[in-house]
């Protein structure tokens, strides 16, 4: 991306927020969980992406979403430490694509921990793909105005010559 000199960059104070300094494997581990339980702020985040189309506006947006995910965790390692980390250790060292398929025993452990603990059913397998309305309470941002060029050529007259095509028509089927 090419950045010039009217562009306006946020400073280093707006940018900096904690990590989530996860494993792949965890964080695979505990995406459907967070997934529901972030939703409103991750829906949030990307209808505000979408309708401005402009990342630097979205920054307090974003933050939001990293700081319920640090708090997601947090409560999943306050509560069910063990639980997640058997389920992890299971996808990271079962297979080289984290796959599921081979962790059923652990993870039906981990969702049940996670139900009664932190609140959260495992959302069934479609949930994520399904249209869902997000209200929101910001405001609806403006719809951008069709661009008009004043020197656009005017058309010809209906009653200006119209000579016949000089090598005949393409449209001979019509003819």
């Amino acid at each position: 991306m090419v950045v010039t000199a009217d562009i306006s960059l946020p400073p280093d104070e707006d940018l900096t927020v904690e990590e989530l300094n996860i494993t792949g494997a965890a964080l695979r581990a505990g995406a459907f969980h967070v997934g529901k339980y972030c939703e409103n702020q991750n829906n949030e985040f990307m209808l505000c992406r979408k309708e401005l189309d402009d990342p630097r506006k979205c920054i307090n947006e974003g933050k939001d979403v990293t700081s319920c995910a640090l708090e997601f965790f947090r409560k999943v390692k306050s509560s069910c430490y063990d639980e997640f980390t058997q389920y992890a250790n299971c996808l990271d060292k079962s297979s080289s694509l984290f796959e599921f398929q081979h962790c059923r025993k652990t993870q039906a452990v981990y969702d049940k921990c996670v139900l009664d603990n932190v609140g959260v059913e495992r959302p069934h397998y479609g949930y994520f793909c399904r249209a869902k309305i997000h209200d929101t309470n910001r405001p609806k941002p403006e719809e951008p105005k069709p661009a008009v060029y004043p020197d656009a050529t005017p058309y010809l007259p209906e009653d200006y010559p119209r000579p016949p095509a000089k090598y005949g028509s393409r449209f001979h089927f019509l003819n």
